[in-house]
């Protein structure tokens, strides 16, 4: 998937901003219109909006750009926090789904961040069972 460019706004003035901040306070209903027509935007667009709308009024410059969906094994590692090498041994072991481009394998974003979230929930659940295994030892130590 091909990059679009990222397009830079620049910060509103700042009586703009104080009158878009006035607009967003307590509003929860964000109605858009294009070419006069009403849409309703799903919840992850609506969020995306609303957020770049709270950006400007608060006077900040903004960049919008796409996000690949498709990541090099060098980029993918770089989001996950591990070593390039230790990536491309989990591609092999089919940890992480790849795609191959010719020899150069690819990355679907989405299959990094399911299995960053599965390593959350392994952290929290070890968390979990070292914090009861914890209080058993402290109360067999205290028993006897």
């Amino acid at each position: 998937m091909a990059l679009i460019a990222p397009r830079v706004a620049p910060a509103l003035p700042a009586d703009e901003a104080l009158a878009l901040q006035r607009a967003l306070d307590g509003g929860t209903d964000i109605t858009v219109f294009v070419d006069g027509t009403v849409h309703r935007l799903p919840p992850q667009a609506r969020d995306a909006v609303v957020d770049l709308l709270a950006r400007f009024s608060r006077g900040e410059a903004v960049t919008v750009s796409s996000v690949e969906e498709m990541l090099t094994t060098s980029k993918a590692a770089e989001l996950a926090g591990i070593s390039h090498t230790y990536l491309r041994n989990m591609t092999d072991r089919g940890e992480i789904p790849v795609e191959y481009r010719g020899t150069h394998r690819r990355i679907r974003l989405a299959a990094v961040m399911a299995w960053l979230e599965g390593q959350k929930k392994k952290q929290a659940a070890a968390a979990a069972a070292g914090g009861a295994s914890d209080a058993r030892t402290s109360d067999g130590e205290s028993g006897q």
